[in-house]
């Protein structure tokens, strides 16, 4: 079974540094790993992600001539962008396919979601291949991602993704909502893991094993809290369990690609903050981690405990 691999980091690593990766590492970064055999490198949010983020980098706007960019390094059919419906309007698509990008995903909560459905048709017709990430997956009902599942799939949307963002997925959580989810779309599904419980790698497979055909990751794992599903870890596990996938991957440009991010760019460097391995324990977003700070670990346990149980 092929898998479809993106890598995030230009994007979800954005969260570390405050999106601003220099301009021309991010187009070193692509071309390494399109050499590395990742189908598609998302370069970016545009025009920023959910929550404002002061005086905001490269890789959270989007800006047409970054993606004309990096179009020019690698080709426009690698190049993919990210979007929350909120902060467009409908001269983006356009725009960002004139530039030369060819993916965007379009985030999707569990509720009030309608104006994604007409960026994602906007997206069709301006010939993208377009998909759907819904955000904060653990929080979601079955039925919501039922019921949202098969708007997106109506509206167009090519793929779905299920989102870790808090990083509170179990193997046994993840295979079941694959499951769910292909059961109603019929059919592609991709995860996007936080690792904020050191399950990223169980969870993709798990999710591969139900039937999961697109996967994110990010070099070093560089992403939001303590990152991302590793993409060193999970090339090197297709490579040896996956023929397919393994005879377009390669492993040395991007380990060469990860010495690269941890020699220009220091949030590069892989941690686990202690506050998000409590955020995942009790399935909180990112936001409640300044909830966490300022006490002793104990208190911080029972902030979580406390906004857990008021969610």
């Amino acid at each position: 079974m092929s898998i479809v691999n993106i890598d995030v980091t230009l994007r979800d690593g954005g969260y570390r540094n405050g999106f601003n990766f220099p301009l021309d590492y991010a187009i070193k970064h692509a071309r390494l790993s399109v050499e590395a055999g990742f189908d598609w490198v998302e370069i970016a949010y545009r025009k920023g992600s959910l929550v404002p983020v002061p005086n905001l980098g490269l890789t959270g706007r989007g800006d047409d001539d970054f993606i004309s960019a990096v179009a020019d390094e690698v080709g426009p059919d690698k190049v993919a962008l990210i979007l929350h419906p909120k902060n467009i309007t409908e001269d983006d698509l356009p725009a960002m396919y004139a530039a030369g990008a060819r993916l965007v995903r379009i985030i999707l909560p569990s509720q009030g979601y309608e104006r994604g459905l007409e960026y994602i048709r906007q997206a069709k017709e301006t010939g993208f291949a377009v998909g759907v990430n819904f955000a904060r997956i653990s929080q979601w009902e079955g039925r919501d991602v039922v019921t949202a599942a098969t708007a997106a799939t109506d509206a167009g949307a090519e793929f779905v993704y299920l989102a870790d963002s808090n990083g509170s997925l179990s193997p046994v959580d993840t295979a079941d909502l694959t499951t769910l989810t292909k059961s109603v779309t019929g059919g592609p599904i991709g995860l996007h893991a936080h690792n904020n419980l050191g399950l990223a790698l169980s969870n993709a497979i798990s999710a591969v094993a139900a039937g999961a055909t697109w996967m994110d990751s990010s070099v070093q794992g560089m992403g939001k809290g303590p990152g991302n599903l590793i993409a060193e870890q999970w090339l090197a596990h297709l490579d040896r369990t996956d023929p397919e996938s393994a005879a377009r991957l390669h492993l040395g440009p991007l380990l060469e690609l990860a010495d690269l991010l941890l020699a220009t760019v220091p949030e590069g460097t892989p941690s686990l903050p202690l506050p998000d391995l409590v955020l995942g324990r009790y399935d909180l977003p990112v936001e409640h981690r300044k909830d966490l700070l300022g006490g002793t670990h104990r208190e911080g346990i029972t902030t979580a405990r406390t906004l857990a149980t008021v969610r």
